[in-house]
């Protein structure tokens, strides 16, 4: 069993960032709220993946959904603020996207199918918005933990943009990291439209399929 591994660097999105943070983490349930796994202890035979595609609610259904996944928690990465809280994400002055961390089985579903379920999950040409929520921390990002992730990151990002120049569509701004810290959201964030099915969710796809 092994916990969360992440690079410790602070990526160039975050150079503004002016919020210093904590040293305290946030609390969080040690279990996912759907399935009763683990979200603190991710099994030797998973591997993970972290995606920002718009508000992490609608985010992470998407991946907590999908058969292989062990486990998903949502937070902040790829900015410099340490252990941010929400209200501060949303000034813009931390540098951190919202993300969904997936912990999932390779033996049951591939990287390269969360990628597709990524690509075709939100709008990834709007820059620092996703529809109606606008700011840094609604980017579309795919943050790496290897290097065979970042070229198959870089190669479907390619792919998709071939689609969506056949359906007259502009250029796609998603950026693709190597995987910084992820600093977990507050507790009520995790699996929120589970836990409030009615919840907003605004996330939505371009219809082109992968």
């Amino acid at each position: 069993m092994s916990d969360f591994s992440s690079t410790e660097s602070v990526n160039s999105t975050a150079s503004s960032a002016t919020i210093p943070g904590r040293n305290q983490a946030m609390q969080h349930a040690p279990m996912h709220f759907v399935n009763g796994k683990s979200v603190d202890r991710r099994p030797e035979h998973c591997q993970q993946a972290m995606f920002g595609l718009g508000c992490f609610w609608g985010a992470e259904r998407k991946f907590w959904q999908l058969e292989g996944v062990f486990s998903t928690s949502v937070g902040y990465s790829a900015g410099s603020t340490l252990n941010p809280t929400y209200r501060e994400v949303c000034t813009g002055l931390t540098g951190h996207n919202e993300v969904v961390r997936v912990w999932y089985d390779p033996e049951v579903i591939s990287y390269q199918q969360l990628l597709e379920v990524f690509w075709t999950s939100h709008d990834p040409t709007q820059g620092m918005r996703q529809g109606n929520d606008i700011g840094s921390q609604y980017r579309s990002g795919i943050y790496t933990f290897c290097a065979i992730q970042q070229q198959q990151a870089e190669a479907s990002k390619l792919h998709y943009q071939n689609r969506l120049n056949e359906a007259g569509i502009g250029p796609i701004t998603t950026e693709i990291l190597s995987a910084d810290k992820f600093f977990f959201a507050e507790d009520y964030h995790q699996q929120y439209l589970a836990k409030e099915p009615n919840g907003y969710c605004g996330l939505g796809g371009l219809g082109i399929a992968y």
